[in-house]
């Protein structure tokens, strides 16, 4: 691609590489002095030339080093977790204008790199209904291929740019150096190194309507018009509760015990087509003042309903499929994260507000003729006996059960997918009765989980199961085998 002539040469942009150590031109040879700045045919390289001389050139943004992620198919094998994590993870702070650019690249170590710029703001046509955008809810970006070396190229729309490096072995990929000697600094707060300064001044500085943040385990891109309404002077301690709630999801995981919290952060961001959902992208919020409020205050997004949203979503991110996420589990064991998060976040049940219990035992523990907790419309009763486990175990001296569990589920490989997806259900039961010790089979049997028969449901796709005899008297007997003791109390009619 040919340049504008007010930006530069490409043949000038070349012959000026030689004044540097590589490449990248984020180091000068030893031998280049203020006096060679005459030498220099490009004026981006020579005005990147006499920083780099005087100290004062920006290479936090401009010229940064990059470290590879795991990819989707690492996260599938360390954690059985692979969608749903940030795409975005490696910000550069750097605003695009639409038009030419150019861009310097480090050796990748034959890995293929590419600059990612998403639409933050994308809105659906006039006159047109938010929900029913014919381009549909999710981020739309442009992606861009780079290789190492000089890159020159065209950016259709104006936006922040991502470096998408991802890779199944990360910890043998190279770091990559990127140099934009073209584009705006915006900058992004980090809370491992910023402070509530740091925020106000990103916030003043913004020349992008989205400002980047993250923390240890999340990564925030919403509108700064939002951030300087909700989070002025307040932008760690909203890092700091994002992560607060993400490690309590990962201790219900199991993650925290056993040491295996991926490095890669769940993305949260800005839409203008529905109120809230998750998407391969990560959580996304509407960009109005009452939702921007609710994610964007520390002191709101940990309380009530926020909390409750965000744990939900977030526990979709997290939901082992289809071990735990069998068909009719998908609003379901999402909500076991949500349970134990805002609990630990100080909010009330909301199993016990919504009075889910009576609800659930009246509906399905006491039903005539019985039924299957799958067959209950209400997918908070379908909740009440997983969290009854978590209540049960607990009382007992054993907070980490879920964990336990899930664990064990990342050791199997599943019992099945589809209409056969069911077949997760026992091996679900089985793996509880191990951890715990504890013949559970009274209790699975009173919620329905034994039922014989057929199962006809939706559950954002049509599900047929079919639960035969020989599934669950394997089951029985599986369990028979290991002569557990009962409990000692009727778990049905736990409640906190």
């Amino acid at each position: 691609m040919l340049l504008p002539e007010a930006i530069a040469s490409e043949t000038d942009l070349r012959n000026d590489l030689s004044f540097f150590k590589d490449p990248t031109c984020v180091e000068l040879k030893a031998e280049v002095g203020q006096e060679d700045l005459g030498r220099f045919k490009s004026k981006l390289l020579k005005n990147a030339a006499r920083r780099l001389l005087e100290g004062s050139y920006d290479t936090r943004h401009r010229a940064a080093s990059y470290r590879a992620y795991p990819s989707p198919a690492a996260l599938q094998r360390m954690i059985k977790l692979g969608d749903g994590f940030s795409r975005y993870e490696n910000i550069t702070g750097i605003y695009l204008e639409a038009g030419s650019h150019v861009v310097l690249a480090g050796d990748t170590g034959g890995r293929k790199i590419s600059l990612l710029i998403p639409d933050w703001m994308r809105k659906p046509p006039e006159g047109i209904e938010p929900s029913k955008d014919p381009a549909g809810w999710g981020l739309k970006r442009q992606e861009i291929g780079i290789e190492a070396g000089l890159n020159t190229i065209d950016v259709k729309k104006s936006g922040l740019v991502y470096l998408n490096y991802y890779d199944p072995e990360p910890d043998k990929a190279p770091r990559v150096v990127v140099h934009f000697l073209t584009g705006k600094i915006n900058g992004y707060f980090d809370s491992s190194q910023h402070d509530n300064k740091d925020w106000n001044r990103l916030l003043d500085n913004a020349v992008a309507p989205i400002l980047d943040a993250r923390g240890k385990h999340i990564q925030v891109a919403y509108p700064v018009e939002w951030f300087n309404i909700h989070t002025r002077g307040k932008g760690k301690e909203l890092m700091q509760n994002y992560d607060t709630m993400l490690v309590h999801h990962y201790t219900v995981l199991g993650l925290v015990k056993y040491n295996k919290i991926p490095p890669n952060r769940i993305l949260a961001r800005v839409n203008h087509n529905y109120y809230m959902f998750r998407d391969r992208d990560g959580v996304a919020y509407f960009g109005n003042k009452g939702t921007m409020r609710m994610v964007a205050d520390p002191a709101v997004v940990i309380k009530g309903d926020p909390c409750w949203g965000f744990c939900h979503e977030a526990g979709h991110v997290l939901q082992l499929r289809p071990q735990i996420t069998w068909g009719g589990m998908t609003e379901v064991s999402c909500n076991i994260f949500s349970m134990y998060t805002r609990g630990k976040m100080g909010n009330e049940s909301r199993l016990s507000t919504q009075k889910n219990y009576s609800k659930a035992r009246k509906s399905i523990v006491n039903s005539d003729p019985k039924i299957s907790y799958l067959q209950d419309p209400d997918v908070f009763n379908r909740l009440v006996p997983f969290w009854q486990l978590h209540l049960f175990f607990t009382k007992r001296g054993n907070p980490d059960f879920y964990g336990d569990v899930m664990e064990e589920m990342r050791n199997q490989p599943d019992a099945g997918r589809g209409n056969d997806s069911i077949r997760n259900q026992f091996q679900f039961i089985r793996i509880c009765c191990d951890i715990g010790k504890v013949d559970l089979t009274e209790f699975f049997e009173k919620w329905g989980f034994f039922r014989v028969g057929q199962i006809k449901l939706k559950d954002y796709r049509n599900y047929h199961f079919v639960v035969t005899p020989e599934m669950v008297n394997e089951t029985r007997s599986y369990i028979a085998r290991k002569k557990y003791k009962k409990p000692s109390e009727d778990l049905t009619l736990l409640e906190d």
